[in-house]
C-alpha cells in the first residue's frame, strides 16, 4: 500500500514539475522583450486525448500569413482528391476544308498553375498544340487564336492585396489560363552608388511591356526592390535599391497578362511553323453567348494535385496556391471571384464541425493582410485531418520537415527535436507563425503559433518559438 502511494507520488509530482517546465516556458514566452507588444495566438494539443498542452489567446484572431495555406490544401485534397488534374484544353470552331480552318482556335484555361512551370507540369505544350493542329490536317486559319480565361473573372490580383505586393513574382496575378509561373525576369545593369540602375532585358520577353527603373545603386550586397504596376497592363515602375556596380543583377516581376502572353505565343508559334493565320490574338475573358460548337484539338493535364499541395507547402508556392483556391471557387460558380474560395472552404470545414468563427480568409496563400485566424480553429482542422480525413498521409506528406527541408529547413536544428516537426511556416512583415504535427515519445501534437507585430529582430522570434516548441517534450 504504501508503495503504491509512493508511486502516485512520484507521477503526480512529474506531472507537476512537467506542468511547471511548460508555464515556465509559456511565461518565459510571453514576456520576451520582442513579443510583449505583440498579438499572439497559440495553441498546443495532444491529438490522441485533446489535451491541452499550451495555450494563450487560443481563440483571438491574428494574421495567418502562408500558414493559411494549410487551409487552402488541406481543403482541396479532401474535396477535389489527390489524383485531380488540372486541364488545358486546345480547340477549334467552325469547320476544316482543304487543309483551312475556317474558324478560331481557343486555349481554354482550366487554371492549371504548371502549365510551363519551372517546377512541374509540361514545358513543351506549344510544340505540343503544334503538333496536334498539323494532325487535324490545318494548314492555314481563317480567324483568331483566342484565349479563353472565362473560367474566372479577370481582376488577376487580389483585391486584399497590398499595393507594393502587386507586379512582383510573389504576388503575380491569377488567371484561368497562365504560363510560366507568370514571372518575368529582369536583367538589370548597376553602376555606383546612388545612381539609377539600367533595365538591360527580359525575359520572357512581353509585347507593350514597359518598365521605368527608379531603382537605385547602393552600397548592399541584397535586393531591397519593389516592381509596382495594375494587371492587365504593361506599365511597370521599379522602387527600391540594388547592389553597385554590378553588370547583370536579377529581379523578379510578373507577366502582365499571361492569357494574351499565350495566345500570342501560339500565333508566332504557327507563323513559324508555316501555319499562316490571317486574324489575331486575343484573350475571352467572358463566356459567349451563342456561341458556335467548338471541337477538341489537345489536352495538357497538370500533375496530380498531392505534388502540387506538396510544392505549395515545401516551398510556400504563392502562384499554385492561388490558383487551386481559385479553383475551389469556381468549381462551385462559373466566373467566379475570390471569394467564392473563401465561401467554399468556410463551408466545407463548417460542415465538418469545427468553429469556423475562427476563420476570416480572403486569399489562398497568406499573402493578404486581412486574413484572421485562430490557433484555435488551425489545431482543430489539424487534429481533424489526423483523425478523420480520408487523404491525411498525402497533407502530411506534403508539410516540410523541421531541420530538413522546404522553409522550415533551419528551424529547430540541432534540436531533439530536428525531423520530428512536420510544419508550414508563414511569415510576412511583422509577422512569424508556425503550424503543424510534433512527434514525440509515441505522441502527436498539433499545434499553431503565430505572432504579429513583433519589435525586433525576426530571428529572435523564430528562436522564442523553437523554446516554446520544445517545451512540449516534457508533455504529459
Amino acid at each position: 500500500m504504501r508503495k503504491h502511494i509512493l508511486g502516485v507520488l512520484f507521477i503526480s509530482l512529474l506531472l507537476n514539475i512537467s506542468a511547471y517546465s511548460q508555464n515556465q516556458a509559456l511565461d518565459e514566452f510571453i514576456s520576451n522583450p520582442a513579443l510583449r507588444r505583440a498579438n499572439i495566438s497559440l495553441l498546443v494539443k495532444n491529438v490522441a486525448t485533446s489535451n491541452t498542452v499550451l495555450e494563450y489567446r487560443s481563440k483571438t484572431c491574428a494574421i495567418p500569413a502562408s500558414t493559411t495555406k494549410i487551409v487552402t490544401t488541406a481543403t482541396a485534397l479532401e474535396t477535389l482528391t489527390p489524383d485531380f488534374k488540372f486541364e488545358t484544353i486546345l480547340q477549334y470552331d467552325g469547320n476544316i476544308s482543304n487543309g483551312v480552318l475556317n474558324g478560331n482556335i481557343y486555349i481554354l484555361g482550366g487554371l492549371d498553375p504548371t502549365l510551363g512551370s519551372k517546377h512541374m507540369g509540361t514545358q513543351n505544350f506549344l510544340t505540343q498544340w503544334i503538333l496536334a493542329i498539323k494532325d487535324m490536317g490545318i494548314e492555314r486559319i481563317n480567324g483568331d487564336i483566342i484565349a479563353d480565361a472565362s473560367l474566372i473573372d479577370n481582376q488577376g490580383v487580389n483585391q486584399k492585396w497590398l499595393w507594393e505586393d502587386l507586379a512582383n513574382y510573389y504576388g503575380a496575378g491569377t488567371y484561368a489560363l497562365s504560363v510560366y509561373d507568370n514571372l518575368c525576369t529582369v536583367r538589370f545593369k548597376t553602376g555606383a552608388p546612388g545612381t539609377i540602375a539600367e533595365v538591360v532585358s527580359t525575359s520572357p520577353k512581353q509585347p507593350g511591356l514597359h518598365i521605368k527603373s527608379y531603382v537605385k545603386a547602393a552600397k548592399t550586397g541584397s535586393d531591397d526592390s519593389y516592381f509596382f504596376g495594375a494587371p492587365l497592363s504593361g506599365e511597370r515602375t521599379i522602387y527600391g535599391t540594388l547592389p553597385a556596380n554590378k553588370s547583370a543583377f536579377y529581379v523578379k516581376s510578373d507577366i502582365y497578362n499571361p492569357p494574351m502572353f499565350v495566345a500570342q505565343k501560339l500565333y508566332d508559334k504557327l507563323e513559324d511553323n508555316g501555319i499562316s493565320v490571317s486574324g489575331k490574338a486575343d484573350v475571352l475573358w467572358t463566356k459567349e453567348k451563342g456561341a458556335r460548337m467548338r471541337v477538341g484539338i489537345n489536352v495538357i493535364e497538370s500533375p496530380v494535385l498531392s505534388k502540387i499541395v506538396s510544392e505549395i507547402n515545401h516551398r510556400s508556392n504563392n502562384h499554385y496556391a492561388e490558383h487551386v483556391y481559385r479553383y475551389l471557387g469556381a468549381r462551385h460558380k462559373f466566373g467566379s471571384d475570390a471569394s467564392e474560395g473563401a465561401d467554399v472552404i468556410k463551408s466545407y470545414w463548417k460542415s465538418r464541425g469545427l468553429d469556423t468563427e475562427g476563420l476570416l480568409q480572403f486569399d489562398g496563400c497568406g499573402l493578404s493582410t486581412t486574413n484572421a485566424i485562430t490557433a484555435d480553429f488551425l489545431v482543430s482542422l489539424l487534429i481533424y485531418e489526423k483523425t478523420k480525413a480520408k487523404y491525411f498521409d498525402e497533407f502530411y506528406e506534403s508539410l516540410p520537415i523541421a531541420g530538413e527541408n522546404g522553409t522550415v529547413k533551419k528551424l529547430l536544428k540541432g534540436t531533439k527535436l530536428e525531423g520530428k516537426v512536420h510544419a508550414k511556416s508563414g511569415s510576412i512583415s511583422r509577422t512569424q507563425c508556425y503550424a503543424g504535427y510534433i512527434e514525440w515519445d509515441g505522441e502527436t501534437y498539433a499545434f499553431a503559433v503565430m505572432v504579429n507585430n513583433f519589435s525586433g529582430v525576426r530571428s529572435n522570434v523564430q528562436k522564442a518559438i523553437e523554446n516554446l516548441l520544445l517545451s512540449v517534450t516534457d508533455a504529459d
